[in-house]
């Protein structure tokens, strides 16, 4: 069986632009060596531990235990995330030995490496504890789960040690330093933009639902199904968390159950889609994920400044004008899931013909725009 971190097909790790010209600039150029090593092997490391697609692993059946099955496929998955996590503590340990010599411009950056290889450790400890805890080894996605937080885990020290020992030497920002920072930044706008898509159809389903006559309920549970397997094709689904992933498999199993009864029940139809509606409206959650939270802010201040601009623009520039707004409606479309409005415009933007536009349109539209763009709490 493969590992899933599949070492062989890794590509050798290479540093960002800016992280390179931090380094270069630094003046001792010897430590900055010996903190290129560490950066490149946290930019393998983090590669390595990229978040598991768990849908190999899952199961329809959500209360049953860990078969020898399930234990053949983690094993190496748990190995290889211990491996990969020394193989960068051993790093840290050979370049950066306690004490370490140095003036301050050294020292900082340092002892900002020994407080995260502290806490890294811990949590290699903290994994072999859970791996020994009846609680999560007895049921197959609470093990899913504590694997897939640890991973994370890991990855979000790793990035905390790139950024905040690469922001003592030069100025930068987590997406110009961190590696893997925008693939982790795009798996989560994608979960956020088609859960909300999911809870629109949820929410219109559960109309149709409660309005049907009888011989319209079975039909609607094979429309729900056939929504709800979709859902399960896309890289959202892919990235839910493993205990959101276990509530969607069983109520999916439901909605399968109900879907095949000739003559199912409409309250029983009713209460499922209501659950699924409310389960799927709280994966909202997701927009308080620190990563969102700076991501957000900054496409809202980007785009604030490009209708600023082709506000200025409207009068006697008006195709300068459709360019920045086109501009701006483009990059809010990463926004996408945090407010129904700003869906709602956001949506409409995707099939606006910017560019034939009136001067008087393109006015309305930025107004409009930038409204919901103020009516957002992204601060």
């Amino acid at each position: 069986m493969t590992p899933v971190s599949e070492a062989a097909e890794t590509p050798p790790a290479s540093l960002s632009a800016r992280l390179e010209e931090i380094l270069q600039s630094h003046p001792d150029p010897a430590f900055a060596g010996r903190l290129r090593k560490v950066y490149v092997a946290t930019a393998h490391a983090i590669s390595r531990l990229s978040d598991l697609d768990l849908v190999r692993y899952e199961t329809p059946v959500v209360d049953s235990s860990p078969d020898l099955s399930l234990w053949e496929e983690m094993a190496p998955v748990i190995r290889d995330t211990v491996m990969d996590v020394n193989g960068l503590l051993n790093v840290i340990r050979e370049e950066f030995p306690v004490p370490s010599p140095g003036g301050a411009s050294t020292q900082a950056p340092v002892g900002i490496l020994q407080e995260a290889m502290s806490q890294i450790a811990q949590g290699i400890t903290q994994l072999g504890e859970a791996m020994r805890n009846p609680s999560v080894v007895s049921d197959r996605w609470t093990l899913l789960a504590e694997v897939q937080r640890v991973r994370a885990r890991f990855r979000e020290q790793m990035s905390n040690l790139v950024f905040e020992s690469a922001s003592l030497l030069g100025e930068a920002t987590r997406a110009q330093v961190v590696p893997g920072y925008a693939a982790e930044v795009k798996a989560a706008v994608t979960v956020r933009a088609i859960t909300a898509d999911l809870g629109r159809i949820l929410t219109a389903r559960l109309k149709k639902v409660r309005d049907a006559e009888a011989q319209d309920v079975q039909w609607n549970a094979q429309q729900l199904q056939t929504e709800m397997d979709a859902f399960g094709r896309t890289a959202a689904y892919r990235n839910l968390r493993a205990q959101d992933k276990r509530h969607i498999v069983e109520m999916r199993a439901e909605v399968g159950r109900l879907a095949i009864l000739p003559n199912p029940s409409r309250e029983e139809l009713v209460t499922v889609v209501e659950a699924l509606d409310t389960f799927v409206q709280g994966l909202s959650a997701v927009n308080q994920r620190q990563l969102l939270i700076i991501h957000d802010r900054e496409v809202w201040a980007s785009c604030g400044v490009r209708l600023e601009r082709a506000m200025s623009l409207v009068g006697s520039d008006p195709a300068g004008a459709a360019r920045a707004l086109a501009e701006a409606a483009g990059s809010g479309q990463s926004l996408y899931g945090r407010a129904t409005e700003l869906d709602a415009f956001l949506r409409k933007a995707r099939k606006l013909q910017v560019g034939q536009l009136s001067p008087d349109e393109l006015r309305s539209t930025i107004v409009a725009f930038q409204g919901l763009l103020a009516g957002l709490d992204v601060m």
